[in-house]
């Protein structure tokens, strides 16, 4: 299903941190020496989807946090000049790894609401509905989740304390609400992370909840794929192929 049109200006004066860094470990060997954002889908890196979403929703202000293979990210970008007219396109590299958390400490002037994602997701995410709801709610911190189907493939058994088998499941599946890795983010957040110091997104969901900050879960059925799983990033390029109009061109 085709998302509906982006509400203009939705994003209009937000600023917009993608994080960029990673080794994408579950692509190797492809991305020992190529970084994981500059992956095609077709013709097209996926980073590119995101910041052509991020612009038809009105941001004009993204920051890349770079690590891995940075000066090639950077590169491609130098090259690119000019294909965004009026995009502000910057870029912070970490010299050590700060994790998905701890890197937003880096990126400046982060003194308002404002949004970060993963840069190796490809979505049809409405960030107008997902703003509005994590204004609506009075979150610090609202998580895009998406229901995810995990399928078991093993006979699972169900024990009693004796040992004995009380049941028997033949690959059973689950469904859990996951995080898209697109996150709206109150600036006061970042009190909550100490500059130069390691911190992981999971552990700051779970810092901000020990404080009693209200963290938000904001559910949506749209596309998502993750492009540092294998089977994702091979969706990714066959839905690619077959719906390019499915995807925002600027």
């Amino acid at each position: 299903m085709i998302s509906p049109a982006p509400a203009a200006g939705a994003l209009a004066g937000v600023k917009a941190v993608i994080l960029a860094g990673g080794r994408g470990t579950r692509l190797h060997p492809f991305t020992v020496t190529f970084p994981k954002p500059l992956m095609p889908l077709g013709d097209t890196p996926v980073i590119e989807t995101l910041l052509q979403r991020l612009i038809r929703f009105g941001c004009r202000d993204v920051t890349l946090t770079l690590g891995h293979l940075a000066e090639l990210t950077k590169a491609y970008f130098a090259q690119r000049n000019g294909a965004y007219p009026g995009l502000n396109l910057r870029f912070v590299q970490e010299m050590e790894p700060t994790g998905t958390a701890g890197s937003l400490s880096l990126v400046p002037d982060l003194s308002s609401t404002f949004v970060t994602m993963n840069g190796d997701v490809l979505t049809d995410l409405d960030f107008a509905d997902l703003l509005r709801a994590h204004r609506e709610q009075g979150a610090i911190l609202s998580i895009a989740t998406h229901q995810k189907q995990v399928k078991i493939d093993l006979g699972v058994l169900k024990l009693a304390a004796d040992g004995n088998v009380t049941d028997y499941l033949e690959k059973p599946e689950h469904n859990y609400p996951v995080s898209m890795g697109i996150y709206v983010y109150e600036a006061r957040v970042l009190r909550y992370i100490e500059p130069g110091r390691y911190l992981d997104f999971p552990d700051l969901v779970l810092k901000l909840i020990r404080a009693g900050e209200r963290v938000y879960a904001h559910r949506t059925n749209c596309l998502w794929l993750d492009i540092g799983r294998p089977d994702d990033y091979a969706r990714a390029q066959a839905l690619h192929a077959e719906e390019r109009s499915r995807f925002d061109r600027v």
